[in-house]
């Protein structure tokens, strides 16, 4: 995907800090730039909400700019509570080193990493000593953290609300004083803490530095895509679970998707909202979406097999039972994992409301004797055989 500048700084962006017409200014200059955008690896998954940013640094990397992927190994110590309504569990260095081991193989779905450099902030925070922590302290106001939305909820619902999360803002800032990064990239709930970097490099510096915030991505449920909700399309997702989920999204949010979750030309995205208004049928749309998303997180051939399987199953209504089950202890156990939410209460749910089907009969009943080669089909999605 070779984009314009003005298609870079329009395209899944909701706001550029200073302003969009001074950095458009700045990318027309001929300039290189120093890009980055930081993940803290306190999972160990991404979903296709937290790929849009990196969509937007692989744009930069295809304008030949200087592009730093940061993994934010020593800011996970304390956790971002930027979108969070209590403390996050603190971290050990084994369990971040654990969650990061994927992020990148993740991230390559995206990113052309021969042409990214990737860094770890812990080799200049743990640098630093207390003295020049309390000078960079010194930069900033604890008015200004204390006055976020969700720092005043907590202090109002006296929820405990740790000094050490204050840090956070002037650690984020820091890597961006220190990486002389020209523009951050990262989604709404980090524009706080992206602001902290314009204000190190504006004051330490005397240098303008500059915001891109990218906008986010609706779940399959239609919230915000979150892995506490269960709505979320995740990279490391089979094909037929990818192209399964975007068949399920509302027809209102195709256009959403294409826009934000794909790398679909804006021209042919203009014809596609075209066509839904016309009166295209939305399914027919919504294979293309399934097809394009997988064909971008995996390849063509698992593009084609998925979209064979689908049609197979919820078209065709012959289902290929090729998902292995592994039979657990009980019956609500053996299908837990593939539920919405991964539980063995959302399993007992989805049976007693007859969304469990075993060799072509439905089965409400949890003592129900399953045996090895049983077909079983779980909600609408999941066809598999016991193994």
């Amino acid at each position: 995907m070779n984009s314009t500048v003005e298609e870079i700084l329009t395209r899944r962006v909701t706001n550029i800090i200073p302003s969009k017409a001074r950095l458009e200014e700045l990318l027309n200059s001929g300039k290189k730039l120093n890009i980055y955008h930081g993940i803290d690896p306190t999972a160990t998954r991404i979903h296709i909400g937290h790929a849009i940013p990196l969509r937007k640094l692989q744009e930069f990397v295809e304008l030949g700019h200087n592009v730093t992927f940061l993994i934010g190994d020593f800011t996970a110590l304390i956790g971002d509570t930027s979108d969070k309504d209590s403390e996050r569990p603190v971290l050990t260095y084994t369990e971040i080193k654990r969650n990061f081991l994927t992020y990148k193989k993740q991230a390559s779905k995206i990113l052309d990493f021969t042409k990214v450099s990737v860094k770890f902030n812990s080799s200049w925070l743990k640098k630093l000593k207390f003295a020049e922590i309390i000078k960079l302290c010194q930069e900033f106001s604890f008015g200004d953290f204390a006055g976020r939305e969700l720092i005043k909820k907590r202090l109002k619902d006296k929820k405990k609300v740790g000094l050490h999360e204050a840090l956070y803002p002037v650690m984020q800032g820091y890597d961006s004083y220190f990486l002389d990064t020209d523009i951050q990239i990262g989604g709404a709930d980090q524009t706080f803490n992206m602001m902290a970097g314009r204000v190190l490099q504006k004051n330490l510096k005397n240098k303008e530095s500059y915001v891109l915030v990218t906008g986010y991505l609706t779940g399959t449920d239609g919230r915000k895509m979150s892995k506490s909700w269960g709505n979320a399309i995740w990279l490391t997702d089979t094909a037929d679970e990818i192209y399964g989920k975007a068949m399920s999204l509302p027809d209102e949010l195709i256009i959403h998707y294409f826009e934000n979750a794909t790398n679909t030309d804006s021209g042919k995205i203009k014809e596609i909202t075209k066509a839904l208004k016309s009166g295209v049928n939305p399914i027919d749309l919504k294979k293309e979406l399934a097809y394009r998303l997988v064909l971008e997180l995996r390849n063509k051939k698992d593009a084609l097999k998925a979209k064979n399987s689908f049609e197979k199953s919820f078209q065709k209504h012959t289902p290929e039972y090729t998902l292995k089950i592994k039979l657990q202890k009980t019956l609500t156990e053996t299908i837990a994992p593939f539920t919405n939410l991964k539980s063995v209460g959302d399993a007992k749910r989805l049976i007693q409301q007859g969304g469990l089907t075993i060799n072509g009969d439905t089965v409400t009943d949890f003592s129900f004797r399953t045996k090895k080669d049983d077909t079983i089909k779980i909600g609408k999605k999941v066809f598999g055989k016991l193994i």
